[in-house]
C-alpha cells in the first residue's frame, strides 16, 4: 500500500515528554505531541466555546495554579459520558466523553441486522448528536479494527472530520475500507502506539497494550480535569499470546494507584467464569486437524480480523508442506493491510492465488475464507449452495468453522453447516475441536482489572442486558458500592465527578439501517411492511373509475403475490372482485370522491373476508385511476 496513491493520509502521533515541543502547522499534530498539564491548557483548542465554559475553564486553571502556590484544593469539574451505541446488543460500540466544552469520540462502530430487519444491510449508529456538537469534538479514538468498532466511520465522516488516532494496523484497515467509500474529505489517520499518550482538547489519551482477537488492540485512559476514566474495549488477558506480549496489566496497576474516577470494562464474556482460554490452544488444534486430514483438502472459515489466527494457520500449511489461499474479499483486503504493515509472517511461495487451486492436489492445499457467520453473500456459504465461481466442495474436503455464532446467528451457521455435510464434506465447528477462543474477558480477568485499577465509579458496557448486569453483580461481589455502579442505555447519559454520578436526560441516539446505497431511508414503518409481506402476502385491486360520476369504466383486477396460487383460489379472487365492485359502487352512488375514504373502505371489506375464509391477513393495496 504505497502512501504515495493512498487516498487517506497516515501520520505517526509522537510523544512529547519535554517542554521545548517544536510548533508545527497541523492542529492535530499539536494535540497529538503536547502532554496534558492543567496549568498550561488554558488556550483554545479549535472549537467555539460558550463564555460560561470560557469562565469555568478560566477558574479551573487560575485555581490549579494557585494551588500550587497555597496548596489549596481545587474545585474538579465534572465530565459527561453519552452512550450512542454498544449498550444492551452486540456490535455499534460509540462513546461520546465531554469534558469542559471539550469532546472525543470513542470507537465508531456497526452491527449486524437481525432476523426482523429485512433486507437491511448494515445497521450503524444515529450521528445526530455528534453532528450537532462537530465543533467540540476534538477527535476520534479507535481501540481496534474489528467493524463493531470501526464499521460506522465512513457514514460519519461524510458529515464530521476529525482526526482519528489508533494502532498502526488500525489505521491501515480503516484507510483501506474508507477508499471504498466516495468522502468529501479525506481524513486525518494519525498512527500511536500503546504506550503513548495525545492531547485531545482539555484531556490526555494514553494508550493501554491488550489482548484481544486482533493485533493492536488498545484500551484508554483518558486523563480528564475531572479525573481518570479507563475504556478497557474489547480486552482479554492472554499470557501466551500469538502476536505481542500480555496485556500490559502494569499500566493498569500504576492508573489504580494514580486514582481511577471510573471503569469502563468489556462486559461480553461477563458470565462465564474463569479465564479465557489462549489463543495457543486454536495453534494446538489445527496442528491436530492438518495431520489427521492428510488427504483431504482443508477450508477454514475465520473472522477477516483475526491476523493471528491466520498466522496460524499459515504455520500449520508450511509445517505440511501446503500452499495457503485466501477467498472473500473482506479476507484478502485485511490480509493484503496486514501483510504490507509487517503483522503476518508469510513463507517465501507458499501464498497462491485462489485460480491457482485446480493446479494442486487437495492434500496440498488450505483455503482460509470469509463467512464463519454463514453470512449469505460470503465465501462459504456460496461453497455450500454451489453458488461460488472458482470453488466447488464435496467429499474430500475438511472444512473448519473458526469462529462461535454471534447471538442471532446461529440459525444461519447451521443451515450453512447443514448443506455442507449433505455434500459430503467433513464439517469441523462449535466444540468439536477448540478451533475458536473468545478475544473477551471472563469473570477472573475482570476482576483482575478491578483488583488494579481500584476504580471509585464502574459502567459495564459492550454487551446485552444479561451481560452488564452479570459484570454489574461482579463489581459488587468485590466490594463496589451498588450506586456507584451504572447501567445504561443508547442514548443514556451520565455525569461524574468526584462527589457524585447522576444520570442525565438522554441525547439522541439509536438505530440507523443501511439498504444498498440508502443510509437511513428504512425505518421501522418499512420493515413492518415488508415483515407483512413477507408473511402474508400482498393482494392489488386495479379498478378504472369515470372521471365524471365515479362509477367504474373497468376492472377491478386482482392481482396476488405470495397470497395464494390464484388457478386454484379461483372463486376467491372473484369474490374479492365482487366486494370491491360493490364498495366502489357505493361510493359512487353516495357522491363519494375522496380517494383516502375509497381505499379504506375497499381494504375494510376485502380484509374481513379474507380474513374469515382464510384466517390469513395479506397486505391489500386498492390502486385506483380516474378516465
Amino acid at each position: 500500500m504505497s502512501q504515495n496513491n493512498s487516498a487517506v493520509r497516515t501520520k505517526t502521533a509522537k510523544t512529547s515528554n519535554t517542554a521545548k515541543t517544536k510548533t508545527t502547522k497541523s492542529s492535530a499534530k499539536q494535540s497529538a505531541k503536547k502532554s496534558y498539564s492543567p496549568a498550561k491548557s488554558g488556550k483554545k483548542s479549535g472549537a467555539t466555546q460558550s463564555t460560561q465554559t470560557k469562565k469555568y475553564k478560566k477558574n479551573y486553571y487560575s485555581a490549579s495554579k494557585k494551588k500550587k502556590q497555597t496548596q489549596e484544593p481545587v474545585v474538579k469539574p465534572s465530565v459527561r459520558i453519552m452512550f450512542l451505541g454498544g449498550l444492551n446488543e452486540i456490535g455499534k460500540n460509540m462513546t461520546l466523553f465531554e469534558c469542559m466544552g471539550d469532546m472525543v469520540l470513542l470507537d465508531c462502530g456497526m452491527a449486524f441486522p437481525d432476523g426482523e430487519m429485512l433486507g437491511v444491510d448494515l445497521v450503524i449508529p444515529d450521528f445526530t448528536y455528534v453532528e450537532q456538537n462537530k465543533d467540540k469534538l476534538k477527535g476520534i479514538i479507535i481501540t481496534h479494527a474489528h467493524e463493531d468498532h470501526i464499521g460506522g466511520l465512513p457514514y460519519l465522516l461524510g458529515k464530521v472530520n476529525v482526526p482519528i488516532y489508533g494502532a498502526s494496523l488500525t489505521n491501515g484497515i480503516i484507510g483501506n475500507k474508507l477508499r471504498e467509500h466516495s468522502l468529501p474529505k479525506s481524513p486525518e489517520l494519525i498512527d500511536v502506539k500503546a504506550g503513548e499518550r495525545i492531547r485531545l482538547g482539555c484531556m490526555e489519551i494514553e494508550f493501554i497494550h491488550v489482548n484481544h482477537s486482533i493485533p493492536d488492540a488498545t484500551a484508554v485512559a483518558l486523563h480528564t480535569p475531572a479525573g481518570t476514566i479507563i475504556h478497557t474495549g474489547d480486552f482479554k488477558i492472554d499470557f501466551t499470546p500469538t502476536w505481542g506480549g500480555p496485556t500490559d496489566l502494569n499500566t493498569f496497576a500504576r492508573l489504580g494507584d494514580e486514582g481511577v474516577l471510573c471503569l469502563l470494562a468489556d462486559s461480553t464474556n461477563a458470565s462465564r467464569p474463569g479465564f479465557t482460554t489462549t489463543e495457543q490452544t486454536v495453534s494446538s488444534s489445527f496442528d491436530k486437524i492438518f495431520t489427521n486430514a492428510m488427504n483431504k483438502r482443508i477450508i477454514i472459515a475465520t473472522f477477516a480480523s483475526n491476523v493471528g489466527r491466520v498466522q496460524s494457520i499459515i504455520n500449520c500449511a508450511h509445517k505440511y508442506g501446503r500452499k495457503v489461499a485466501f477467498s472473500g474479499r473482506s479476507m484478502v483486503n485485511y490480509m493484503s493491510v496486514a501483510s504490507e504493515l509487517g503483522y503476518l509472517d508469510i513463507p517465501e511461495g507458499i501464498l497462491i492465488d485462489i485460480d491457482m487451486l485446480g493446479k494442486y492436489l487437495p492434500e496440498q492445499v488450505v483455503l482460509v475464507t470469509t463467512g464463519s457467520q454463514g453470512e449469505p453473500m460470503s465465501a462459504l456459504s456460496r461453497m455450500a449452495y454451489s453458488d461460488h465461481r472458482k470453488v466447488s466442495v464435496g467429499e474430500g474436503d475438511c472444512i473448519i468453522i473458526s469462529a462461535n455464532p454471534i447471538p442471532g446467528n446461529e440459525r444461519t451457521v447451521g443451515n450453512v453447516v447443514d448443506e455442507l455435510l449433505k455434500r459430503g464434506c467433513e464439517v469441523i465447528y462449535e466444540s468439536m475441536y477448540e478451533v475458536h477462543v473468545s478475544g473477551h474477558a471472563r469473570q477472573d480477568e475482570l476482576k483482575i482489572i478491578h483488583c488494579l485499577t481500584k476504580p471509585k465509579y464502574f459502567i459495564p458496557v459492550h454487551g446485552e442486558q444479561k451481560h452488564l448486569r452479570k459484570s454489574r453483580d461482579l463489581a459488587i461481589s468485590m466490594g463496589m458500592a451498588k450506586e456507584n455502579v451504572f447501567i445504561g442505555d443508547v442514548g443514556s447519559c451520565v455525569e461524574l465527578h468526584d462527589d457524585y454520578m447522576k444520570e442525565l436526560a438522554p441525547v439522541q441516539a439509536g438505530k440507523v439501517f443501511v439498504d444498498g446505497l440508502g443510509v437511513g431511508d428504512v425505518g421501522s414503518i418499512v420493515l413492518r411492511d415488508r415483515k407483512h409481506l413477507g408473511q402474508d402476502g400482498l393482494i392489488i385491486i386495479v379498478a378504472s373509475l369515470d372521471v365524471y360520476d365515479g362509477h367504474v369504466i373497468s376492472g377491478p383486477d386482482i392481482v396476488s403475490r405470495g397470497f395464494v396460487y390464484v388457478k386454484e383460489s379461483e372463486s376467491l379472487f372473484d369474490e374479492i372482485r365482487h366486494i370491491a365492485l360493490d364498495v366502489l359502487e357505493d361510493c359512487a352512488d353516495r357522491n363519494i370522491h375522496e380517494w383516502g375514504v375509497i381505499k379504506n373502505r375497499i381494504k375494510d371489506g376485502v380484509s374481513k373476508h379474507i380474513s374469515d375464509k382464510t384466517r390469513r391477513y395479506p397486505m391489500i393495496l386498492p390502486i385506483l385511476m380516474e378516465v
